[in-house]
């Protein structure tokens, strides 16, 4: 698995788990309730940029972040452009950056095993119901964290088909496919390989 935790001593490294993951919930129903026009959609993305520097990030790990997302700005950005308007082009595209920003911070300044036990710990009452809590903290967790890498599978893709010269069309999602497939039986297998699943 990639880990994507990087150490450091700023106040969200330090702040537990739990209240990280609270807020960004929160964050994500307020934004797609209320986050409806340019400015508060851009408000919120430069919300998320400014808790980059309150976590000491170098600026290159949000340059990083934003680039990888390049695809997606463009083409969500676009077709909205086209089929509805540009400032919902805008509001839309810079609201799932925002958020999907937010979710890579937040698996930056929190290690694993945190997130790991504060989801069992949110989840603990639906055992009386039936529900593997431990499968589902899992499932969750490793959610969160594959969005960023996903995301560098995109990137990395769309360098390479550039790099030889080659067109890409509605085809060229199937690399990414493959490729991420591949992944999650890796991920699977060093998750069998640790007993945990």
């Amino acid at each position: 698995m990639i880990q994507l935790y990087r150490p450091g001593d700023s106040i969200l490294h330090r702040l537990p788990a739990a209240p990280k993951l609270a807020g960004l919930a929160v964050v994500a129903i307020a934004v797609s309730t209320f986050a409806l026009d340019a400015w508060s959609a851009t408000g919120v993305l430069l919300g998320v940029c400014a808790l980059y520097a309150l976590a000491r990030m170098p600026w290159r790990v949000l340059a990083a972040e934003v680039w990888r997302l390049r695809w997606l700005m463009l083409v969500l950005g676009g077709f909205l452009w086209f089929f509805v308007s540009p400032i919902a082009a805008w509001v839309s595209s810079t609201r799932v950056v925002a958020l999907i920003l937010l979710a890579g911070l937040l698996t930056l300044t929190t290690r694993m095993g945190e997130l790991l036990a504060t989801l069992r710990r949110a989840l603990r009452p639906f055992r009386r119901w039936g529900v593997d809590v431990d499968a589902v903290a899992m499932t969750i967790s490793l959610a969160i964290t594959m969005i960023p890498v996903v995301a560098a599978f995109a990137t990395d893709l769309r360098d390479a088909q550039r790099a030889r010269n080659v067109r890409v069309g509605i085809r060229g999602i199937v690399p990414l496919l493959v490729r991420t497939l591949r992944h999650a039986d890796d991920v699977g297998d060093a998750l069998a390989a640790r007993g945990l699943v």
